[in-house]
């Protein structure tokens, strides 16, 4: 797939994530990221809005300097500016890469990933921001959500953001990876918000709304006595059906 290609999706995929009628993000939360190849990728600039962003929100990044940052010394805010501004692509554009780009990059490394959605939606704050939040994405409620969102989620405790909640994330998906044998679908952040991760722009946007329905429904689920979650062995059930498999490859809409 060209570049340009890869943007236009990136551009599209956006703007749907920002739709009002969502309430996955406003103003200018959130962020998103392509890859293009094995040497870089597009991120969302920061302090651009995604609802209506155009080709010029976004920056091409080099994969190996932002991955460096990664293993490298703790840097200052000042200093993480200074390397995000030193892995532009073209270091002529004006746009400063987004603050979690470090994120993005250690994410569109992993098997299958290319795009990234990193949104706010209420609901899922209203869980990611509550005394239950640990339990409360500890299982999976029905079915779909199991299909579109994997037989997991990764949980990540509040962090700073930038290169330290990077770092913390990291260790985080290499645990499920480790756990699960599978990369995740599907990360939540304590106090922050939520990362679909997938193939295409199509299964991160899928992904991304069925977890906030699941987050409504179990909103409602602690309404009327606490969530009753699946049980494993449904859960490995339903995550090793063929057909779901068909299911899941249909919705992904896979690049």
């Amino acid at each position: 797939m060209q570049t340009d290609e890869i943007l236009s999706q990136l551009v599209a995929m956006s703007r749907e994530l920002a739709n009002p009628a969502n309430d996955y993000v406003i103003l200018a939360e959130g962020n998103t990221s392509a890859r293009i190849d094995d040497n870089s990728f597009w991120v969302k600039a920061s302090g651009a809005g995604m609802r209506g962003i155009g080709p010029e929100g976004f920056v091409q990044v080099s994969f190996q300097q932002v991955q460096s940052m990664l293993d490298g010394p703790d840097l200052s805010d000042d200093e993480t500016r200074q390397a995000l501004q030193a892995a532009k692509v073209d270091p002529a554009v004006a746009s400063h890469p987004s603050v979690e780009t470090v994120l993005h990059a250690l994410c569109l490394a992993l098997p299958g990933v290319n795009f990234i959605g990193h949104t706010h939606p209420t609901a899922i704050n209203a869980i990611t921001c509550s005394m239950a939040f640990q339990e409360a994405v500890s299982g999976r409620l029905f079915p779909d959500e199991i299909v579109l969102c994997g037989p997991a989620s990764v949980a990540v405790p509040y962090t700073d953001p930038g290169l330290p909640l990077a770092r913390t994330v990291k260790q985080r998906i290499d645990s499920f990876i480790d756990t699960h044998g599978e990369v995740p679908k599907t990360v939540y952040m304590q106090n922050h918000g939520f990362i679909a991760l997938g193939d295409s722009p199509r299964q991160v946007e899928n992904i991304t709304a069925m977890a906030v329905k699941a987050a409504r429904v179990l909103i409602g689920a602690y309404c009327l006595g606490g969530p009753h979650f699946m049980s494993q062995q449904a859960i490995d059930r339903i995550h090793t059906r063929p057909d779901e498999h068909y299911r899941q490859r249909l919705l992904a809409g896979s690049r």
